[in-house]
């Protein structure tokens, strides 16, 4: 059984090129051209993902990905013409899976549908705790803490922590990591990885004084088991 795929996009002739690509790639896709029904949409049905544009009438792009992300995991690539470094942290912050700015190549949009996708079906390993020192990340509960203080993580800051310790010892370069964290190849723009370790080192390094996440320059990053 194909997934079902949602486009919300305002542009009726883009929509209408996604529609035929993924109905001839053996989807089922729903369209919709306006932000605020395509909230309800996604509230009401049953997606495996979402094509979800950010400039929308009624209510834009990263407003419904905001209230989705209240309700839903489903995997939503975001599609818009910015290419701000700044625009896409702000949409991965709030929980897209992956980023693509227009004009894109069909098969590459489709191979990053694929990806998430595949992501989406992966089970995790039972959920457990991860633990370095006083470091504690709770997979269960979704909780990190330092010496018994709250930690408080954005979503995807968490998925990068909890990549890290899982591999911890282990450089990572800056490519695996937006390949597992984000799902998919980020065809090059790794200073987003650069941002989120900014991200939690100022909220674990920096505040408790500590050096947890150790850059390999030229490489990537590691947590080492010190």
């Amino acid at each position: 059984m194909k997934e079902n795929i949602l486009i919300i996009e305002d542009e009726v002739k883009i929509a209408r090129f996604l529609e035929l690509e993924l109905n001839y790639e053996g989807y089922k896709v729903d369209k919709s051209y306006d932000g605020r029904e395509g909230l309800m949409m996604i509230k009401n049905g049953d997606y495996d993902l979402i094509l979800l544009d950010i400039m929308l009438p009624s209510m834009n792009g990263m407003e419904v990905l905001r209230r989705v992300r209240e309700f839903s995991e489903v995997p939503i690539i975001m599609l818009t013409a910015k290419d701000e470094t700044m625009d896409k942290v702000t949409g991965l912050d709030m929980g897209a899976n992956d980023y693509v700015t227009k004009p894109f190549e069909i098969e590459e949009l489709l191979a990053r549908i694929r990806a998430a996708l595949k992501r989406k079906m992966v089970n995790k390993q039972p959920s457990s705790v991860l633990q370095l020192n006083s470091l504690k990340v709770d997979l269960d509960m979704h909780l990190v803490s330092y010496q018994g203080y709250d930690v408080e993580l954005t979503k995807k800051e968490f998925d990068l922590l909890e990549y890290l310790l899982e591999n911890k010892n282990r450089v990572l370069t800056r490519e695996k990591i937006l390949e597992t964290v984000w799902g998919y190849d980020y065809m090059g723009d790794t200073n987003v990885v650069d941002v989120y370790i900014r991200y939690l080192r100022s909220k674990i390094d920096d505040k408790y004084n500590v050096k947890i996440i150790h850059t390999v320059r030229g490489v990537g990053y590691v947590i080492k088991d010190e």
